[in-house]
């Protein structure tokens, strides 16, 4: 475990009033591939309004967990519960629908679009696209009215990533980090609670991660709940107040960077290497 971190975007000083309830409940999560046992009991809590790191050597079994929260797989036993509702095994636009969004460690932008128009898929069944409504007088202003207020918010999400200036370039030009900032804007505009980021630093240049980094703590001052996997442990136990790690399907340690770098076990379980 390194004895120093980088400075990639230090966690502020001052932070929102703790609520210290559970906004997320993992209990007993098992998954297995055949005869893999990729997570075995996994259990944790994520407390509103904080930022928490899921980190694990490889084969830990931290992406097959979030993928279990996050309804990409269907646990073979446990459950999930979010803001007290049981969602085990709910599918992904289900749980964005209940505000539990994720990103993933490939961003998955639709190019042959701009910027702009993938924006806008972020939002469901809006008024236009009934062809009734389109072409009904009162129906028609209130669309109008509508893709206005929405539009409105696009451009004021883009200009809080500060990407607004790449609205009309096709989605495909952007750099690894432009599309991270693109995922990261297009998710806020599902109205989420909580969002789960997969390795939202790989391939990303220090300038555009040190923006990344500061939209996520700003957002966190807003009240939003962020979980994180990710194998940059500077970006961890920097900007983390819990982390979690996972070894072999299961949760070896939980606590505040200081005592996991600490944590015995944790280095350990990293090859007696320096995480």
């Amino acid at each position: 475990m390194s004895d120093s971190v980088a400075e990639s975007e230090p966690r502020p000083e001052s932070v929102p009033e703790r609520t210290d309830d559970v906004m997320l409940r993992v209990s007993e999560l098992e998954k297995r591939f055949g005869g893999i046992v990729a997570v075995d009991g996994a259990s944790f809590e994520i407390e509103r309004g904080t930022i928490t790191g899921l980190i694990g050597p490889n084969g830990a079994g931290k992406s097959t967990t979030f993928n279990l929260i996050t309804g990409v797989y269907r646990p073979d036993a446990g459950s999930v519960t979010f803001e007290g509702e049981d969602v085990t095994g709910l599918r992904p636009h289900q749980l964005v629908d209940r505000g539990l969004v994720r990103t993933f460690q490939i961003s998955r932008e639709l190019s042959g679009m701009t910027v702009l128009e993938n924006m806008l898929l972020a939002f469901g069944n809006q008024r236009g696209e009934s062809l009734w409504r389109a072409v009904t007088p009162g129906v028609r202003r209130s669309t109008i009215d509508q893709e206005r207020e929405l539009l409105e918010r696009v451009w004021e999400t883009l200009e809080l990533f500060e990407i607004d200036h790449l609205a009309h370039e096709d989605a495909a030009n952007l750099s690894g980090g432009q599309r991270k900032l693109l995922e990261l804007a297009r998710a806020l505009l599902t109205d989420p609670d909580m969002l789960m980021l997969d390795e939202p630093m790989a391939g990303v240049n220090p300038t555009l991660e040190k923006k990344l980094l500061g939209r996520v703590h700003e957002l966190r001052e807003r009240g939003y709940t962020f979980l994180i996997v990710e194998h940059d442990m500077d970006v961890i136990m920097n900007n983390c107040e819990t982390v979690i790690v996972m070894h072999q399907g299961r949760v070896l340690s939980r606590g505040p960077p200081a005592a996991i770098q600490e944590d015995e076990r944790v280095i350990d379980a990293y090859l007696g290497g320096r995480v």
